[in-house]
């Protein structure tokens, strides 16, 4: 089992690289995703990714409740994303003075509802860490590609029955529905 949230601000503040990265790997995508979804191109929200856990950095000694450092993360990526738009917004039209400007991103910032379903699938791959490794391989190539699978493929892939796919799915997404409707936070 992999350590809390909490666990890992403590640690990263004694100073433990682990931990640290740790905490990237965890949080690195879901800060890309709401950067790319503020309307940032690859370069843009990599450097906001960058800024975020910066900042992160610079503030762990800071951070009150270290157990909801992924609502912090969220929050700091929505402003740093529209700082970033903002700033690229200005260096445009200094470069383009007597053009219609087009902006690079929206304002008003990331819509809630992207950061809620960005967080909710952030919270639906932290619980698939939780699950066994089997269950965790079957979830995947059933519902985490662009094509679906057939059963007869997934049963070859795992060396299991055609037939036994079907119930394993649903003891798997049972297993998953429970992690998720558990309202502590998950630890992957």
């Amino acid at each position: 089992m992999q350590p809390t949230d909490e666990a890992l601000i403590v640690a990263c503040r004694r100073g433990d690289e682990n931990a640290w990265d740790l905490l990237v790997d965890r949080y690195q995508r879901l800060i890309y995703a709401i950067a790319r979804n503020s309307g940032l191109d690859e370069e843009h929200a990599a450097d906001t990714m960058q800024r975020v856990f910066t900042i992160l950095l610079e503030r762990l000694d800071m951070i009150e409740h270290p157990a909801k450092v992924g609502a912090w993360l969220v929050v700091t990526t929505r402003r740093e994303a529209w700082r970033m738009s903002r700033r690229e917004r200005l260096a445009y039209s200094k470069s383009m003075p007597d053009s219609t400007l087009e902006t690079v991103a929206d304002s008003s910032g990331l819509p809630d509802e992207i950061v809620l379903r960005l967080e909710a699938q952030h919270r639906v791959r932290l619980a698939l860490t939780q699950i066994d490794g089997r269950c965790r391989e079957l979830l995947s190539m059933l519902f985490m590609r662009p094509e679906p699978i057939p059963y007869s493929e997934v049963a070859t892939a795992l060396g299991m029955r055609e037939g036994a796919v079907g119930p394993t799915r649903a003891r798997c997404l049972q297993k998953l529905r429970e992690l998720l409707a558990d309202d502590s936070p998950l630890s992957p």
